[in-house]
């Protein structure tokens, strides 16, 4: 037999199944009887097996081997059909998963405020979150694993920049706070230069927010010493709170809320710039799907209302 039976052959075996004659399948699908005959003859000669026993006078009847390649046609037509649907949705953009990196403080801030309203929309897709830090995210979006990437960027010179690989979306500016262990006896603010001498607490050497640190320190002519380093934001918060270091915090990890208990914002100097790092979402070029377009459209209402 040929490895792959026309399917023209099985749609019109599959009709005189159901219709139970060649006359009634030719019918049904516009053909004359001998075509419906014709394509019988053919498909049993390219299987090497009898499929119908033909009865002078009474409906036709399926042999053994009829009724397997029946079941094994539905199941084909099926899975097609299924297939067709699924391409028709892809085409439309109807994804069933997106697979969206995110770094942990928006996984633990941002998003919880904005999936709920994205859910609300009834967009279709289910979107499957990944913790990761944006330099470790940045080469899946360029592959293919992440369908998007929200990313931060400290200096306007690290990436991610545009490329050709990928668009880059701004989603606005969060701010940057300088924080100090709360004293509930103090009847002042705390201001910079009370936290010259202190220690303070900022990312590896070369890190960006470190680097961000060091250019902010040189254009005010003060030289923080930094002997606690880390990368995770929440081991800098608790730090912080324990009295051991000052830190620059991004606001959204205050909120104004119960996570800015046990810290004390430092008043900067009249004049001094306030330190910001940039949000932002990465895509491949190309249009993105609804769902993630809304999601980028809700993440720049939540990253604009962040307050310093």
């Amino acid at each position: 037999m040929k490895s792959q039976p026309d399917l023209k052959l099985l749609a019109t075996f599959l009709a005189v199944v159901r219709h139970g004659s060649m006359a009634e399948a030719a019918a049904a699908l516009g053909y004359v009887p001998s075509a419906v005959s014709q394509h019988i003859a053919a498909l049993e000669r390219d299987m090497g097996v009898e499929l119908l026993v033909r009865r002078p006078g009474s409906r036709l009847v399926l042999t053994a081997a009829g009724r397997s390649l029946a079941q094994a046609t539905e199941t084909l037509f099926d899975a097609t059909a299924r297939f067709q649907d699924a391409a028709n949705g892809i085409a439309d953009r109807e994804i069933a998963e997106l697979r969206v990196g995110t770094y942990p403080s928006a996984m633990s801030h941002l998003l919880p405020k904005v999936l709920p309203a994205l859910k609300a929309r009834g967009l279709g897709s289910r979107i499957r979150l990944i913790d990761v830090e944006t330099h470790e995210g940045l080469p899946k979006v360029k592959s293919g694993d992440m369908d998007l990437l929200i990313a931060y960027r400290y200096l306007p010179e690290d990436p991610p920049t545009p490329s050709r690989a990928w668009t880059v979306t701004a989603l606005g500016r969060e701010p940057l706070v300088l924080v100090t262990a709360a004293e509930p006896d103090r009847r002042r603010p705390v201001e910079l230069a009370e936290c010259l001498e202190r220690e303070w607490i900022s990312g590896h050497a070369h890190n960006a927010d470190r680097r961000l640190l060091h250019r902010w320190a040189g254009e005010l002519g003060i030289s923080p010493r930094v002997t606690l380093e880390t990368e995770d934001l929440h081991s800098m918060l608790a730090m912080i709170r324990a009295g051991l270091a000052v830190g620059l915090v991004p606001a959204t990890l205050l909120g104004g809320g119960s996570d800015e208990s046990g810290v004390e914002r430092v008043v900067l100097p009249p004049g001094v710039a306030p330190l910001h790092r940039e949000i932002l979402a990465v895509s491949r070029t190309g249009a993105l799907p609804p769902i993630l377009d809304a999601l980028v459209t809700l993440l720049t209402g939540a990253v604009r209302s962040v307050r310093s």
